[in-house]
């Protein structure tokens, strides 16, 4: 009997232990295998884009430069959990891998590492500093082929309250040495919540290895993954209202909104910038979430948070729409918004799907009109509204809560936090001047796998955006009810609707939303800078004069300049990014040149430094291989912004898009375009302008992201959706045809003398 239980002892304490980490291994940063670029492949690529600038008459003083300041690697817990195999993922990639990869793979000009801060412990905070510093050191301070920087995401979503919830922004330093950086990340904690908030209970640890060895026969893996979880909660907080240079080393240091995250820089005294993201995406934002808030008092900082990420690989935040998913009253009473000709609410389509499911039950038309009502009211309850509707599919919801009409939009569009509602608004507590955000606009890619730049080739569905989902339908029915799954419990489509509760099954609730989203995951985004050098100080200084710019992945070289323009007083011609004051009705120049396309394989260059099994592990032996023949400029999109002059004016008619369309006649060089506004001077009030460079339509990964199947009435009756799961073969990358784009930052004309 008491070998029994010694045995009995023995196996749970092993249990226990998988679960809670004893085992693994604590991952690091790695080793770059390559070396710098040869000298010769950088200047011919400088001198492609020189020559593309003179012939369309643009500058050549400064350089358009390439990056991607948006990277996660197997640092960010959720990165982890999609490199496992259980979930389709290709195994680690470490910072390392990173370095590696946007020499030889997308061959960038430069890049920042932006692990969740909420992942990082002391440890794997150091490695990264590490990793960075040894990425620059294989390349001259001087005349760098790559700059590498450091930075940390800070990740805040409360989902369940828009009052208080801020988003995601990355925090990027300009310096890189141990005595120029902080000795910590800084993670935004959520009230009453902690990092082990982030991560599955222990019994799921437990299962989840299990699974993972039964179904893929990796079991060390999973390990690993469990140990980088202990990690991440055995930290402490750090103590509050204490000045960041005076904290103890080995602490967690938290801000839990951006006034505090503001206040935390600047006691740090480094140089630093904050760019917020993924500020339109549905996954994490509640209904009705808009910028509005983050114009008050210091919980905004303009000599900080300049730039915004207009799209990345989560997908378009551009747009502005003015629909809601959600309509509130003066007292914050929710009701459902009513079926727009290009979006229709996610409570109108719960409403749909009851009253077709009351029907099919045989209930009355009055009785079924009752469930309607009642699952529209029941969805707007709540900001989990698509858990009110039980044994829904993905493709139940059709085209319900996605902006139809956008480009490349990102899942569950939130307009409220499009970049043009920000430029649109004002805050009016301070003054007679109104307060305003006057963001330049960037790109970058979002990737969870230490891929810098993954928009160079569309390709690789799997590996090259975040769609990852169940191996096999083991794991997905385990995804979907967690121990449900194993006790046979199952639930019906039933012809009601619910309310929600906390006590619902999240995952199994959950899941068609992951399903859903899939498709609304891109290859990704670059910033572009006018520099004057390639060195780390000149790439900083552009990105602050923002002289600046985003595209959808490929390398369009655009400039964007108001010829008639105003700086100290004196006439000047400025570029993107820049603000005038002036009476004159202003002009404007565009310059946009073509991607070049892309030749399959790698360059011999990249062969000849990594090897060919070294870039079949990176990038699936595909790197940025230009051909000679570029891509055709279509047409320019101008955008004009009015903001507001009083508090309460509809954005709806501040925001012109499309304002102007150019047609662009290229012959393969690109092409220039002029306009002006003769309405300035005549509505005496300060504008915004911005223009997009419109390449000819190639295909994109999810370019189309629901495929909907339309009837006679134009409305979407069937979705033929791209899961990230094996519902989908690995090899479908779901292509599509889009028109990529560049988008310039805008052009401040304010009116006065």
């Amino acid at each position: 009997m008491l070998r029994k239980l010694l045995v009995l002892g023995a196996a749970g304490a092993a249990l226990y232990g998988v679960g809670a980490g004893w085992f693994g291994t604590r991952i690091d940063e790695g080793t770059p295998q390559g070396k710098a670029l040869p000298e010769s492949v950088v200047r011919q690529e400088a001198a492609r884009r020189m020559a593309a600038a003179r012939d369309v008459g643009a500058p050549t003083d400064r350089q358009i430069l390439f990056g991607d300041f948006h990277v996660h690697t197997t640092f960010s817990n959720d990165a982890f959990v999609m490199s496992l195999p259980v979930m389709q993922g290709s195994g680690m990639h470490p910072p390392a891998d990173a370095c590696d990869y946007v020499r030889y793979c997308s061959g960038l000009d430069f890049w920042s590492i932006n692990d969740h801060a909420i992942s990082l412990d002391t440890q794997r905070w150091r490695d990264t500093r590490d990793a960075i510093q040894q990425c620059n050191a294989l390349t001259s301070a001087d005349d760098p082929d790559v700059v590498s920087f450091l930075g940390f995401e800070w990740t805040q979503a409360n989902s369940d309250d828009r009052r208080t919830h801020w988003g995601h922004k990355n925090v990027i330093y300009r310096d890189t040495s141990d005595a120029q950086t902080p000795p910590r990340p800084i993670y935004a904690r959520l009230p009453g919540l902690g990092p082990e908030s982030f991560n599955p209970p222990l019994l799921s640890r437990i299962l989840n290895v299990g699974s993972s060895g039964l179904y893929t026969g990796e079991w060390f893996y999973p390990l690993q993954h469990n140990r980088f979880m202990r990690e991440m909660e055995a930290m402490r907080d750090c103590p509050d209202d204490v000045d960041t240079k005076d904290l103890p080393p080995d602490c967690r240091e938290a801000a839990e909104d951006p006034a505090t995250l503001f206040r935390k820089l600047d006691e740090s005294g480094l140089a630093s910038i904050v760019i917020p993201h993924g500020n339109t995406w549905g996954l994490y934002t509640p209904p009705g979430s808009t910028w509005d808030k983050q114009l008050k008092g210091n919980l905004h900082d303009p000599d900080r948070q300049f730039l915004v990420e207009v799209f990345s690989g989560h997908g378009n935040s551009e747009e502005y729409r003015d629909w809601r998913a959600i309509d509130y009253d003066e007292n914050g009473n929710p009701s459902c918004p009513p079926i727009r000709r290009n979006y229709v609410p996610g409570c109108q389509r719960a409403a749909q799907i009851i009253h077709r499911r009351c029907t099919a039950a045989g209930e009355s038309a009055q009785e079924c009109d009752r469930r309607a009502d009642e699952a529209r009211q029941n969805y707007v309850a709540t900001t989990n509204g698509h858990r009110t509707v039980p044994g829904v599919t993905a493709g139940d919801w059709l085209d319900s809560n996605q902006c139809t009409d956008c480009f490349q939009p990102s899942y569950g569009y939130r307009p409220g936090g499009a970049s043009q509602y920000a430029l649109a608004i004002g805050n009016f507590d301070e003054g007679a001047q109104p307060r305003r955000f006057r963001f330049g606009f960037m790109a970058s890619s979002d990737n969870h796998s230490a891929k810098p730049g993954t928009g160079y080739k569309e390709y690789g569905r799997i590996e090259n955006t975040e769609a990852m989902g169940p191996v096999n339908e083991d794991i997905e029915a385990f995804v979907r009810g967690g121990l449900g799954h194993y006790l046979g419990r199952t639930e019906e489509a039933a012809p009601r609707s619910r309310p929600f509760t906390p006590a619902s099954n999240p995952q199994q609730d959950g899941y068609p939303r992951w399903e859903r989203a899939a498709g609304f995951l891109y290859t990704g985004g670059l910033v572009a800078v006018h520099s004057d050098t390639r060195r780390r100080g000149d790439i900083w200084n552009a990105l602050h004069r923002k002289q600046v710019y985003g595209t959808s992945g490929d390398r369009i070289l655009l400039w964007f300049d108001l010829l008639n323009g105003q700086e100290n007083g004196q006439p000047a011609a400025l570029p993107m990014g820049s603000e005038s004051r002036q009476t004159d009705a202003p002009r404007f120049r565009v310059r946009a040149v073509g991607a070049f396309k892309q030749e399959p394989g790698c360059p011999e260059h990249a062969v000849q430094a990594l090897g060919a099994a070294r870039l079949e592990q990176l990038c699936g032996g595909e790197c940025y291989n230009p051909s000679t023949e570029r891509k055709r400029i279509t047409r320019i999109e101008v955008i004009r912004i009015r903001p507001q002059v009083q508090a309460g004016e509809p954005v709806r008619d501040l925001v012109e898009d499309v304002w102007r369309t150019l047609p662009c006649q290229d012959n393969g060089l690109g092409c220039v375009a002029e306009f002006s506004d003769p309405d300035f001077a005549m509505h005496r009030r300060d504008t915004v302008y911005y223009v997009r460079a419109i390449e000819e339509p190639s295909a994109a990964v999810n370019g189309d992201p629901l495929r909907c199947e339309y009837d006679e009435r134009g409305q979407c009756v069937k979705v033929n959706l791209c899961y990230g799961s094996y519902r989908t073969g690995r090899d479908d990358d779901c292509l599509s045809e889009v028109e990529e784009r560049a988008w310039s930052s805008p052009i401040f004309v304010d009116y006065g003398a």
